[in-house]
């Protein structure tokens, strides 16, 4: 949600629709800036079984509902981010014969941008290696789009929590749905980062029953915040899910970190990333079955204890990135829907 975000902030001269799933965050979000349309669709299963006919008969649904929307709207183009939704969107566009840009954001692309890949205009990427997976499309590299905040210096200024000057902050956080496994094992661990002066600030996510049951003052919990650039502007260190989104923002904003991808994303996707970040030295990745809480606190505790290192990898981190990547998707956009 948050790179179409950037790139829709990039066209301001276009009418823009949002298409999306009932249940995810753009319900919150999007209509307070675009007319929102939501549709039902669900990803594929990894194995064939009963329950494909049934994703697959609302697959043929949503790409008559996505038809009867793009062709009533008269639309000039379809930019997806990728994912199950992209799938109707994509079908749809293609039979009407309306040019779809695709972007992908992982190093290892899904399921929906390897097999209709080669039907968009062009698939821009937010890693380099994802180029390798997609032998029949037409790639340009990119970056991942991250909004207009995190490309200026001047975002931390606007952090409104209350955190000293010069303390270690230490920023957990799980995506926008949270991570109920890496939140338990900080728990265990943020008593030892209290104690060298560090400052935790934990985002939840929504569905953590456990979310306030730490109080301390150097400790600051929320489901989600809003003003991530500028807190991660300001943060010693990260630890982090491996989401390609997150990591953007993580290297526009020179954020070493620690990575724990979700063990049960599609292909293991998030895996795939974290390579990304370690391969450059920007980063350091753990198996979340394979960490416990007692590595984690002395890997942060030694971090913590060698900021020329942290500043290294900070440095590492930012040359992942292209700080104009918006402006390189948003005229490819131009290119394709204007031509």
């Amino acid at each position: 949600m948050f790179p179409a975000m950037a790139l829709a902030q990039e066209l301001p001269k276009y009418d823009i629709e949002w298409l999306g799933v009932s249940n995810r965050l753009e319900t919150q979000l999007i209509p307070q800036h675009y007319k929102l349309n939501t549709i039902a669709v669900k990803g594929f299963q990894e194995k064939f079984g009963f329950d494909t006919f049934h994703v697959l008969g609302e697959l043929m649904i949503s790409v008559l509902q996505v038809y009867k929307l793009l062709q009533q709207g008269k639309f000039h183009g379809v930019f997806t981010t990728g994912g199950y939704i992209a799938a109707p969107a994509l079908v749809a566009a293609k039979i009407l014969g309306i040019p779809v840009i695709l972007h992908e954001s992982n190093a290892l692309p899904g399921k929906v941008t390897r097999f209709l890949g080669p039907w968009c205009h062009a698939v821009a990427l937010g890693f380099q290696v994802a180029a390798q997976y997609l032998p029949k499309a037409k790639t340009i590299y990119t970056s991942t789009p991250v909004r207009s905040q995190f490309l200026d210096k001047n975002s931390i200024d606007d952090l409104d929590l209350n955190i000293p000057e010069n303390v270690p902050l230490i920023v957990v956080f799980g995506g926008s749905q949270g991570a109920v496994g890496i939140n338990k094992l900080v728990r265990q661990c943020v008593h030892a980062w209290f104690a060298v002066g560090a400052y935790v600030v934990h985002l939840t996510g929504n569905n953590d029953p456990e979310a306030s049951s730490i109080h301390h003052s150097q400790y600051i919990c929320m489901p989600f915040y809003e003003n991530m650039a500028a807190l991660l502007q300001r943060a010693s260190l990260a630890v982090s899910r491996a989401g390609a989104g997150s990591l953007t923002e993580l290297a526009i904003c020179g954020t070493p970190a620690i990575l724990i991808p979700y063990p049960f994303a599609a292909e293991d996707h998030q895996t795939y990333n974290a390579h990304v970040f370690t391969e450059m030295c920007a980063g350091l990745y753990y198996k979340q079955s394979e960490l416990t809480s007692e590595v984690l606190q002395n890997k942060v505790l030694s971090l913590i204890n060698s900021p020329k290192q942290l500043k290294q990898m900070g440095k590492k981190a930012q040359e992942i990135v292209l700080v104009d990547g918006i402006q390189k998707l948003a005229k490819l956009v131009k290119e394709v829907v204007e031509r």
